[in-house]
């Protein structure tokens, strides 16, 4: 058999369970188990949520910095920023500043959220003189449209008696005009990329309100108020400063954020997983790989939109190498996903267990059935 198969592992996170750094070390073990001799490239990956930070640094040879800033609720929180090698781009989360998994269930309220910190990162990166963010924007516990992050940045939001509008998403029902003239002007020099994985708009039956207000703690008549207060913020977004983005897609993903970075900063959407791989330079890594492995905790036919392993498994078959999905969940619906570069997908699940035992266990199942899919694979390469 060949001693110099060279095999990358480019995985997503297993939520809940294994950052996707820590699947890409159980990945390897596995490897080492049943083909020690081989080279290995590991390439954790994000498609623009979580572990997005991480990702991008650890690649890059960048450095963690971490910030208190303001939490969704106006509490203080420790969020991480990353500073890619090179130093001239950082990379945010806007769910390490203003998340939902940063509200307890029962203070979830998307009336009252804010962007707030998110902003405060952004101005932490431009006093690290970055003239390029990469800025991912899932995971989000707000639906203030962005207002929060601009008010952090200088951005004031008037009522119509003249009264500036305080954080959440329920101010922006008596939004009456938007005065960008103290906005930080580092970011004039700026380029903003914002990994997003969704299509949303702004408003509508799809939009940031409706589709993803209840699981924010919104109630049908919250929601109906939230989508008419981002309706009026799309309206003087267009009226005051000149720019008509509610039905970009993308618009309503993190509760609106999309919306608010591409008309106040100037971003473009992109989406995540395409981001990361071209920063990553996916092809020069993989190139002359024997095979690529990737995984994410649950593949179905939704993982054609947007996510890692389908992002992996194109550009893969455009090399020419093979590409193999190890998942923690596989539902049926993942069939169709043979048709777009994927080789052959497993489950690292080995026996009749709970989800909290399979999420414990995450990372020797993992490392496990990596070291079954490299000893199938190595039959066709013995001589």
């Amino acid at each position: 058999m060949d001693s110099r198969l060279k095999i990358v592992l480019a995985p997503d996170s297993f939520k809940g369970s294994l950052t996707s750094t820590e699947a890409a070390r159980a990945m390897a073990r596995g490897v080492g188990k049943a083909l020690p001799e081989a080279e290995l490239v590991l390439l954790p990956l994000s498609d623009g949520g979580e572990g997005l930070v991480e990702s991008l640094v650890v690649a890059s040879g960048g450095e963690l910095l971490e910030y208190e800033v303001t939490g969704p609720l106006g509490t203080p929180v420790k969020a991480q920023l990353g500073l890619m090698g090179g130093g001239k781009t950082a990379v945010i989360e806007m769910a390490q500043a203003s998340g939902l998994v940063l509200v307890p269930e029962e203070e979830r309220n998307p009336l009252l959220t804010t962007t707030f910190g998110t902003g405060e990162l952004i101005a932490r990166a431009l006093d690290l003189g970055c003239d390029h963010l990469i800025i991912g924007i899932g995971g989000s516990a707000t639906n203030d449209g962005g207002m929060g992050m601009a008010q952090a940045l200088g951005v004031r939001f008037y009522d119509a008696d003249g009264e500036l509008l305080g954080a959440g998403g329920g101010e922006l029902a008596r939004l009456d005009r938007i005065d960008c003239s103290r906005l930080d002007p580092r970011l004039a020099d700026v380029r903003i990329e914002v990994a997003c994985d969704v299509n949303n708009p702004l408003t509508g039956p799809q939009g940031a309100s409706h589709v993803y207000g209840p699981q924010k703690g919104a109630t049908p008549e919250m929601v109906e108020f939230l989508d008419a207060a981002l309706a009026r913020y799309d309206r003087i977004l267009q009226r005051d400063l000149g720019q008509d983005v509610g039905r970009v897609p993308g618009a309503g993903a993190a509760g609106g954020l999309g919306a608010g970075l591409m008309a106040i900063l100037g971003g473009k959407l992109v989406s995540g997983i395409e981001l990361v791989l071209n920063v990553l330079d996916f092809e020069a890594k993989a190139g002359g790989a024997d095979l690529v492995i990737t995984g994410e905790g649950k593949f179905d036919g939704q993982s054609a939109y947007g996510k890692v392993p389908m992002g992996v498994a194109r550009r893969s078959r455009a090399l020419g190498v093979p590409c193999v999905v190890i998942a923690g969940t596989v539902l049926p619906s993942a069939d169709i996903l043979h048709g777009e570069g994927v080789a052959a997908y497993f489950s690292i699940l080995n026996r009749p267990m709970t989800l909290q035992e399979a999420m414990e266990g995450a990372a020797e199942l993992l490392e496990n059935q990596t070291a079954e899919v490299i000893r199938l694979y190595s039959i066709k390469n013995k001589e």
